[in-house]
């Protein structure tokens, strides 16, 4: 018995190890790529187009994405307030800090942070929390999704020519009708065990549904959905506004942008914070579009670069500044 224990842990360990490290290796694999891909010459082209680059327009990029975190936070506590719970402002905006700067660490782990952090400081109970920021993000996915669709439509002759559209066969539909029948009967079996475990979660279960219903209660959906698009409005657009920091991006188009963003955006959920693999497919982008390799490579770098500093940067403060400024709210 005290085998068949240490073995289940020694498996959930390497799991946990795994998950931790095989997006690492990714990131490594693709600066791997980069370099192999790349010559003294165009190294040194890099180096020159880093210090060469309108470092306005960065900070610029950079106060988009700023302001867009803290919309973010806003958002949050519009979707916190029906269940009840009238969290700071202040220490939502620094959770968020503090999730973006997890992330690079280990993925995914920022919104488990973010529901620990409200249910330490603002005893929002972490299901709720947690079923929240589940919502939020499948709420930017949709949108994700559109923006996405529509790079699709713009560039309709590029991705043609290298992507296949396959049809659902039998076997497909098969596997996600028996997917949605096990999940269906998994859940029954746990709302009528007695077992204490799966009471326990059972209780995270409604607490988690709870959070899921409180979008539905939210007074200002128009305000909601005003904050969501502003979100988006300023991810693009300080990926948009990138493209003046060097003269050989200044002249991309729309649609180029677009499909750069949108490739960008999904290459981050691969690696930490699309260490080493943002550069890289946002560069293969551009240059299907004709920009030299060593400049499509420098956009790439210096934004993932100027954008992660901050990332770790306000993380960091916001780490420190959250206990300290509690404290002295406890005291007053």
């Amino acid at each position: 018995m005290k085998k068949l224990i240490y073995f289940k842990r020694l498996k959930n360990n390497f799991r946990k190890i795994l998950n931790t490290i095989f997006p690492i290796l990714i990131g490594v694999f693709f600066i791997y790529l980069t370099l192999k891909d790349t010559n003294k010459e165009i190294r040194e082209e890099i180096i020159i187009n880093f210090k060469q680059a309108d470092y306005i327009i960065i900070l610029i990029s950079i106060s988009m994405a700023v302001i867009s975190h803290i919309i973010r936070a806003i958002r949050w506590r519009v979707m916190l307030i029906p269940m009840n719970y009238n969290p700071k402002t202040i220490n939502l905006i620094l959770s968020v800090f503090i999730s973006y700067i997890s992330n690079l660490a280990i993925p995914r782990s920022g919104e488990v942070l973010r529901a620990t952090i409200v249910n330490k400081y603002e005893k929002i109970p972490f299901s709720k929390g947690f079923s929240t920021i589940v919502i939020e993000r499948f709420i930017d996915l949709i949108i994700l999704f559109i923006i996405i669709i529509f790079a699709m439509i713009l560039n309709f002759e590029l991705i043609n020519s290298f992507l296949k559209i396959e049809k659902f066969n039998f076997i497909t539909i098969l596997i996600i009708l028996l997917t949605l029948s096990s999940s269906i009967i998994f859940f029954r079996i746990i709302y009528r065990s007695e077992n204490q475990y799966l009471i326990k979660f059972k209780i995270f279960l409604n607490e988690f549904k709870e959070g899921l219903m409180s979008t539905y209660k939210i007074k200002k959906k128009s305000y909601f959905l005003s904050l969501t698009l502003l979100i988006w409005i300023l991810y693009v657009g300080m990926f948009y506004v990138m493209k003046w920091s060097m003269i050989e991006t200044a002249n991309l188009s729309l649609e180029s942008i677009l499909l750069a963003f949108t490739v960008g955006a999904l290459s981050i959920s691969i690696s930490n914070g699309g260490i080493g693999i943002y550069p890289y497919l946002v560069s293969q982008v551009f240059v299907f579009y004709g920009i030299e390799y060593d400049a499509s490579l420098s956009f790439g770098w210096i934004l993932w670069t100027s954008h992660t500093i901050v990332v770790i940067v306000l993380g960091a403060i916001s780490f420190f500044i959250l206990p300290l400024f509690n404290m002295k709210s406890k005291r007053h």
